[in-house]
C-alpha cells in the first residue's frame, strides 16, 4: 500500500495512549457505538472473566436498575435506506493528490513528536478518508476525530476496552482504536497487511458517514422498536453498508492517489472475511448461530466490500433495500 500521496491528518488524531481510561466495564458502555468484533479464540473467556461479567451484570441490574443486555442489544424494524442519504454520486473528475509535507510514509517531514510509525500510518489513512469523503459529500462532510488508546478508554458512548475492537461513537463523532488490534488481526484472525489495517479505519469512518447522513439515527430508532432478531438484522445491514463505504474509499483513493499495490485488495477481502460473524462464532464456540449475527457473515462482508470497490454512487451501498445480502 502506498500512502506517499496522502497527507497525514494529525489535527484529527487524539493520542491518549499511556493515559489510561479509568475502569473499563466489559460490555457496559458503548451505547450506540459501532465496532469491529474480534474473536476470543476457541477457549473463549476465562472462568474469572465470566464470573466477573456475571457479578457485574447483577450489580448493574439490582443496584442501578440497568439491564446491560438490553443496553447492548437495543431493540426496531424500519428500513432507513433510500432518500437523499444515498443520492450522492462519486466524483467523475479526479485530480492527482500530491503530498506537500516533504516525504513519503517512511520519511515524512513532520514534527518529531509525531514520529510514531503506527500513528503516522493511521494519520495518513484517516487523512485519505477525510479527503475522499469530503470530495463526495462536500460541505455535508465533517471530519471525525480518531482516538488512539491503550487498554481502556472513555468515550461519550461509555467506557470500552481494547478487547472489544475498534469502534465509532456517534455521540462524540470519534473513532477509537487500540493499535494492538492490528497484532490481533495478524495473529488471531489471520488477516495481516497494511491495507487490511487501513480497511479497519475506513470501516469505522464509514459509520461516521452513516451518522452524518442520518442513517445511524434511523437505524437506532428502528432497533429500539424491534425484536432482538429484527434488531440484529438491522445491525448486520448497518455493518455491511460500512463495509461498502470502505470499498468506495479504496476505489476513490486509488483513482486519485494511487494507493493500491499488488495484493492489497486481497488483504482487504481477507480482513472482511476474517471478521465475519460465522467465522468468529466457529472459532470461539465451534458452531454458528445465524440469527445472532450482528455484523454479517464472511461472504456478506466480502460481497459488500466488493460492491463498494465498483460503486458508482452511494445508492449502490443501500443494504437496507437489498433483498439478498
Amino acid at each position: 500500500m502506498r500512502l506517499d500521496n496522502e497527507k497525514p491528518d494529525y489535527d484529527s488524531i487524539e493520542d491518549r495512549r499511556g493515559q489510561g481510561g479509568g475502569f473499563g466495564f466489559p460490555g457496559g458502555g458503548r451505547r450506540g457505538g459501532v465496532n469491529i468484533p474480534i474473536g476470543m479464540g476457541r477457549g473463549g473467556f476465562s472462568f474469572k472473566t465470566i464470573l466477573f461479567l456475571i457479578v457485574l451484570y447483577f450489580i448493574f441490574k439490582f443496584v442501578f436498575g440497568l439491564d446491560l443486555l438490553q443496553v447492548l442489544n437495543g431493540g426496531g424494524m424500519s428500513v432507513p435506506g433510500g432518500g437523499q442519504d444515498t443520492q450522492y454520486t462519486l466524483p467523475d473528475k479526479r485530480t492527482e493528490v500530491t503530498d506537500n509535507s516533504g516525504g513519503g510514509l517512511q520519511n515524512p517531514n513532520v514534527p518529531s513528536a509525531n514520529s510514531d510509525a503506527g500513528k503516522e500510518f493511521v494519520a495518513r489513512v484517516l487523512g485519505s478518508n477525510n479527503r475522499v469523503w469530503g470530495e463526495i459529500l462536500g460541505s455535508n462532510y465533517q471530519k471525525p476525530k480518531l482516538v488512539l488508546f491503550s487498554g481502556f478508554v472513555q468515550s461519550a458512548c461509555g467506557n470500552a476496552q481494547a478487547a472489544m475492537g475498534p469502534f465509532y461513537c456517534p455521540a462524540d463523532q470519534k473513532v477509537y482504536i487500540d493499535l494492538s488490534f492490528y497484532q490481533d488481526m495478524k495473529n488471531k484472525l489471520g488477516a495481516p497487511g497494511d491495507f487490511a489495517q487501513a480497511y479497519v479505519i475506513a470501516h469505522e469512518v464509514g459509520h461516521h458517514v452513516q451518522n452524518l447522513l442520518g442513517i445511524a439515527d434511523k437505524v437506532q430508532q428502528a432497533r429500539m422498536r424491534a425484536s432482538k432478531a429484527e434488531a440484529n438484522a438491522l445491525s448486520v445491514r448497518m455493518e455491511l453498508q460500512a463495509d461498502c463505504f470502505s470499498g468506495i474509499w479504496a476505489q476513490e483513493a486509488n483513482a486519485s492517489a494511487k494507493i493500491l499495490e499488488d495484493g492489497d485488495i486481497e488483504e482487504g477481502l481477507n480482513a472482511a472475511a476474517a471478521i465475519g460473524d460465522d467465522r468468529l462464532q466457529k472459532q470461539s464456540q465451534g458452531y454458528v448461530v445465524p440469527e445472532s449475527f450482528t455484523h454479517g457473515s464472511s461472504a456478506q462482508r466480502v460481497n459488500w466490500f466488493k460492491k463498494g470497490l465498483n460503486a458508482q454512487s452511494l445508492k449502490d451501498c443501500d443494504t437496507f433495500s437489498a433483498n439478498n445480502l
